[in-house]
């Protein structure tokens, strides 16, 4: 991006594109460390192998809500937070040790 061309702005919903032009997906989530990304249609989601790295001390794959911080397994993701009652789309993957 030059100098003379405006930041892009982020928000829920955004569409996302790689270099070549193709749809990735739309922005569902934020965190200190970015934002997350639900896939599109033809796209290869998480497959099993990414649930949990299968060795001790590595990271396993979790979702966690944007409102209040409460996590649960990747393969139970609920329609809404269980705990704050947020909608799905506040829910986004999360690493734990």
């Amino acid at each position: 991006m030059s100098d003379s061309e405006p930041p892009h702005q982020v928000s829920f919903g955004t569409e996302v594109y790689d270099d070549e032009g193709t749809k990735l997906g739309r922005v569902r989530a934020f965190d200190e460390h970015g934002f997350y990304v639900t896939t599109a249609e033809g796209i290869e989601a998480l497959s099993a192998e990414h649930v949990t790295a299968g060795n001790p001390g590595e990271a396993t794959l979790m979702w966690r809500c944007w409102e209040c911080g409460e996590v649960g397994r990747i393969e139970d993701i609920p329609e809404s937070c269980p705990d704050c009652g947020a909608p799905k789309e506040d829910l986004y993957y999360w690493q734990e040790d």
